[in-house]
């Protein structure tokens, strides 16, 4: 009954109102749409762009070259929201997109490194810098447009409609990438097909660039300037004025960092576990997130009206706190779903790396060129390989694998007969699996519970749509017109960056570093109670906040 009528509420608005959230939207559509591109290609990317060093360590760079798109995210905050406050929102979020949307375009044209050598990687990276460049301006001015646009009682769940597009660029990312799969076959589409989905982005990009030059500066904008109250250094203003860091401070340490998280870890991260850690198939997985998706995009705006009814701070307060004590159990009920033989076989015959702890180096080798030669690091890679979760006890002599009460004797691999020790390690490993019922291959399709796995994704789901359009409306009501721009981006492309982009590559680190498959999700738990915190100590609430002060 919520959501019905919120959204028919919406279907109220004027014809004018809604052409300014479409046009505003779309930056973020594309925005979403392409690193959703990133992540759902992970494979192929890595494939092309990163073949000069082993699968592992392809897949991590392919993860920290979606996280690079992050690292200039800040600085193009500070660049565009300077352009934003000094000249208008209109045009520099047309900048923005057009800049966004070439480089998108430009990833599809670069070669592979058996083509180019190392200058793939490097231009790989480059266009995805440009990019992070090109979204520290993009987001947050579509933000403060349609808020400055919205009625004061309605202005969350109006910037809800636009983070909602983060969805639909999820949506759309996906709608494109399965038709090509399915029509062009597994071999073809990981040659060449992959580049297709970022080519046909100029189609979306010439969209947006036409619907965005008809529309009008904001009306608080154009209300600041003919008062002759806009700001003519608004990054010194922002940055030098202690009243004015200090809620960037708040913004960027207490609010934001939650908020990313919690949205990441439900909208990708949950994919790289389904497919990398539970062995679903790609496909399948995929289905499985569109559908949770799509139900969880209306409560974006349900809960942004929320906000505007009850509080911007107890809404995104409630989706840190959801989320820290129900991410871990949501994940463990994943596996079960997922792959319920694998669950079981943890259960009944859990694995444990039984070594001298002096002799186990840190099992993160994303270049490559580490080599592990004691018995514990051996065997904790073997492990490690066939992708299977496992704890640590501390031992003396040779290192062992205990798989329930069965144990197998390691290998160490420095030793004259390595190979030998090393090949019986392995075979008598892989046989105390399979007689504790370890799936070694993909889940079975047949055993995937599907309407539980998309039930737990939408919950999922759910306390990042609690968290994102109260967070983001709350930010651009912290700052006074003159600044708004400058303000609010740089704090939220600041945290958005290390905080989020960084989570799978960070996730993924942390599995490598100690074995346990579910031991990543503490980063994102960490964050989102430290940020439930902070922010309950020190974010004001700012519904009712009047945004035309300048």
């Amino acid at each position: 009954m919520a959501t019905a009528a919120v959204l028919g509420r919406a279907a109220s608005m004027t014809a004018k109102e809604k052409r300014v959230i479409v046009a505003a939207s779309l930056g973020t559509v594309f925005e979403f749409y392409d690193f959703f591109l990133i992540g759902l290609l992970a494979s192929e990317i890595a494939k092309a762009f990163f073949s000069g060093v082993n699968p592992t360590a392809g897949f991590i760079f392919t993860l920290l070259g979606f996280a690079a798109g992050f690292l200039l995210r800040p600085f193009g905050a500070v660049v565009f929201g300077r352009l934003g406050d000094l000249v208008g929102r209109k045009y520099t979020f047309l900048v923005t997109i057009l800049l966004m949307g070439l480089s998108t375009f430009v990833v599809g044209l670069v070669p592979t490194y058996a083509t180019i050598g190392i200058t793939a990687p490097i231009a790989f990276i480059t266009l995805r810098m440009i990019q992070g460049l090109a979204l520290g301006g993009e987001f947050g001015g579509a933000i403060i447009y349609v808020a400055e646009h919205a009625p004061a009682d309605r202005r969350a769940a109006w910037n809800g409609y636009v983070v909602l597009t983060a969805a639909l660029g999820f949506l759309l990312a996906v709608g494109v990438i399965i038709p090509l799969r399915l029509s062009l076959g597994a071999g073809p589409f990981t040659d060449w097909g992959w580049r297709i989905p970022f080519l046909v982005s100029v189609i979306l990009l010439a969209i947006s660039v036409w619907i965005r030059l008809m529309l009008d500066e904001s009306p608080e904008f154009r209300r600041m300037k003919a008062e002759g109250k806009g700001s003519k250094a608004p990054v010194a203003e922002a940055f030098g004025q202690w009243r004015n860091l200090r809620l960037i401070l708040i913004a960027a340490l207490c609010i934001v960092p939650g908020q990313a998280v919690v949205w990441y870890t439900g909208q990708f991260y949950s994919f790289f576990f389904l497919t990398k850690v539970l062995k679903v198939e790609g496909l399948t997985a995929n289905l499985l997130l569109i559908i949770a998706t799509a139900l969880s995009a209306p409560l974006y705006v349900v809960f942004g009206a929320l906000a505007d009814r009850i509080g911007r701070k107890p809404v995104f307060l409630m989706g840190f706190v959801l989320a820290a004590v129900l991410t871990l159990p949501i994940f463990h009920a994943l596996t079960t779903y997922a792959n319920p033989a694998l669950a079981r076989a943890q259960e009944n015959a859990p694995i444990t790396v039984v070594a001298d702890p002096a002799e186990c180096a840190v099992q993160f080798n994303p270049v490559g060129t580490a080599t592990f030669t004691s018995s514990c690091d051996v065997v904790t890679d073997a492990v490690a390989k066939l992708g299977l979760s496992y704890d640590r006890r501390s031992g003396t002599g040779p290192a062992t694998v205990q798989v329930g009460s069965a144990r197998v004797a390691g290998s160490a691999g420095n030793t004259p007969d390595a190979a030998t020790q090393k090949a019986r390690f392995e075979r008598e490993l892989k046989a105390a699996l399979a007689a504790a019922s370890y799936p070694l291959g993909d889940a079975d399709p047949n055993a995937i519970n599907k309407p539980m796995i998309v039930l737990l994704l939408f919950v999922l789901l759910s306390f990042g749509t609690m968290t994102f359009s109260a967070s983001t409306t709350a930010l651009l009501e912290m700052f006074p017109s003159r600044i708004r721009y400058t303000a609010m981006s740089f704090p939220y492309n600041l945290s958005s960056a290390w905080f989020g982009g960084f989570l799978p590559a960070t996730a993924f680190s942390i599995v490598a570093a100690t074995g346990n498959v579910y031991s990543g999700l503490y980063y994102p738990i960490g964050v989102a109670v430290a940020a439930a915190i902070l922010s309950l100590l020190f974010a004001r609430e700012t519904r009712g906040t009047d945004i035309s002060r300048a």
